[in-house]
């Protein structure tokens, strides 16, 4: 019984499908430019992206300095947007924004740039150039359109990249410590400080800046080692008058002791 009702269904479902596929091709190939127009706004609506893409592009000379050019263009870089055509979406968003300065769809265009180069930011291990960018766009926007309601969701998007960019800094500084390269982490882990200075995991990052830094000395030339040492000194002093209640503390204090010790021998010597 079940096999008797899936079949028909089957039937009636391949049906639809190749009625969908045959009318697109109709009005792709045969199309008037009204009819192509209306179907790819009727596409774009049910989120048949690449439809809505291929029958804008067919229609764009047709329209060429006429009213319907515009929503023409801001739709056709919608539908790229919505196929996931980032960097496409991107650049045809900003060209509408320039092209139409006083469109009604300029502020959301303006939005959709920047929202654009934040969907290609990708996780914090890896290049975070999109992630940048799209910190630039949204500041951009607000900049721009101090009084839109999108001002709050820029704010939020920018605090979130930061946090991504912030991950990276740690697990870079991190990645330099445990493979010994002490100079590498003691910069990094310098650098995150300055960008992020209300990092939560500023505590951890000054501890191991400061251990980096007194390995970093160690492993010098004899006349590199005092002002190494001094400098994890000065991190050591940091670190012991932000975080008195720390767990590293006594670590850090055994690293502020020894590497006064040390300053006393460079300096007798």
């Amino acid at each position: 019984m079940m096999k008797k009702l899936l079949f028909p269904f089957g039937i009636i479902l391949l049906f639809s499908t190749y009625s969908c596929n045959s009318e697109f091709e109709r009005l792709r190939q045969k199309g008037s430019a009204e009819e192509r127009l209306a179907g790819a706004k009727e596409y774009l609506d049910q989120d048949q992206c690449f439809k809505a893409q291929t029958l804008y592009e067919s229609v764009i000379g047709a329209y060429r300095g006429l009213p319907e050019q515009e929503i023409i263009y801001y739709n056709y870089a919608q539908a790229l947007y919505c196929q996931g055509s980032y960097l496409r979406s991107a650049h045809y968003f900003r060209d509408f924004a320039s092209t139409y300065p006083n469109s009604q769809y300029k502020e959301e265009a303006n939005f959709m740039i920047a929202y654009s180069y934040y969907k290609m930011s990708p996780g914090y291990r890896l290049e975070q150039q999109y992630t940048n960018k799209a910190i630039d766009e949204f500041q951009l926007f607000i900049n721009t359109h101090p009084q839109s309601e999108k001002v709050q969701e820029c704010n939020q998007l920018i605090d979130e990249c930061r946090i991504k960019l912030e991950k990276k800094a740690y697990a870079e500084g991190e990645l330099y410590y445990n493979l010994k390269n002490y100079e590498a982490a003691t910069v990094s882990f310098q650098n995150l400080l300055k960008d992020f200075p209300e990092s939560p995991n500023a505590e951890k990052v000054r501890f191991l800046m400061t251990k980096a830094s007194y390995q970093w000395a160690e492993k010098s030339i004899l006349n590199k080692q005092e002002e190494r040492y001094k400098a994890t000194n000065e991190f050591a002093e940091v670190f012991l008058a932000r975080h008195s209640g720390s767990s590293y503390t006594s670590q850090i204090q055994v690293i502020l002791d020894d590497s006064n010790n040390k300053l006393k021998e460079i300096i007798n010597e």
